[in-house]
């Protein structure tokens, strides 16, 4: 369970599911919902394992990580790495099987992007590993689009790209709290390499595109006014917090500030994302 990092998982499916209701325009039937659900948790687990598995030697300088099963021993590499293999493995089987090919290629290539382009090559040298990285994680609505209409359009496009410009600032801010264990593995994440000037007006920037894009699904989506509320309620919120953090100076208190904003990042997310499935069900949308 450690090693598949359930906490990450969670986010994911918390944006793959409304994705699915708003593709069918409705409720999507269960088992879809379900077979999707647990496809998805396996590829996203088998990712994280490799993850684990290709950075237990900073995972194991960093005292956020050093808990982890590779560090203390708990799992041998080799292990890690057959369970990987196999997770992912069984991960592209179940979606092809009993979703359709389109979203388990979907999700085999997330996981190689995570794997070799963010976790292998930018990760360690870098300073914008997780903006480019961080496409991997904007993937399940990819996957929960195509699964119910086995093809993508300018909806799921769109919601790809709110997932995307959203990730930088989320991590951005887990980084200004824990700039020194950055430091100390020598993994150039954007706060430790650059001033907070620059990580937080970087941030601000982020969550402006990102409410804009909210907006912008709103109309491309014909969604509805719950949707819209809750989108202009949140990504204010969002937008603010970056400009509350880009305002402050004092180094213990930019840190307590950034860790608060990492929270309310992920009650955005859920929230939009929960808003989105309420507005289709209710039948408010367009």
């Amino acid at each position: 369970m450690a090693l598949t990092k359930p906490r990450i998982i969670e986010l994911l499916l918390v944006t793959t599911v409304p994705t699915m209701v708003v593709a069918e325009r409705g409720l999507p039937s269960i088992w879809l919902m379900i077979a999707t659900v647990i496809g998805g948790t396996l590829a996203a687990g088998g990712a994280n394992a490799y993850n684990m598995y290709l950075d237990r030697d900073i995972d194991a300088m960093m005292k956020r990580t050093a808990n982890r099963p590779l560090v203390t021993g708990e799992v041998q590499p080799n292990e890690a790495l057959v369970f990987a293999t196999a997770v992912e493995a069984v991960a592209f089987v179940w979606l092809a099987l009993t979703v359709n090919l389109l979203s388990a290629v979907l999700a085999l290539a997330a996981c190689a992007f995570y794997v070799v382009v963010y976790t292998i090559w930018l990760k360690r040298t870098s300073s914008q590993n997780i903006v480019i990285g961080g496409a991997a994680g904007a993937v399940p609505v990819l996957i929960g689009w195509s699964s119910v209409t086995n093809t993508l359009s300018w909806e799921a496009i769109i919601l790809f790209g709110i997932i995307f410009f959203w990730t930088p600032p989320h991590f951005w801010a887990l980084a200004i709290k824990y700039e020194d264990d950055y430091s100390a593995a020598s993994v150039p994440m954007l706060p430790v390499v650059q001033t907070h000037r620059h990580t937080t007006n970087q941030m601000t920037a982020y969550s402006v595109v990102v409410f804009a894009l909210t907006l912008l699904f709103w109309q491309v989506a014909g969604m509805g006014w719950i949707y819209l509320v809750s989108a202009l309620a949140v990504g204010a919120l969002f937008t603010g917090g970056a400009l509350a953090l880009r305002a402050e100076t004092d180094p213990a208190r930019q840190a307590a500030l950034a860790i608060r904003y990492f929270g309310f990042s992920i009650t955005h997310l859920t929230v939009l994302f929960a808003a989105m499935a309420v507005d289709m069900l209710v039948g408010w949308g367009t």
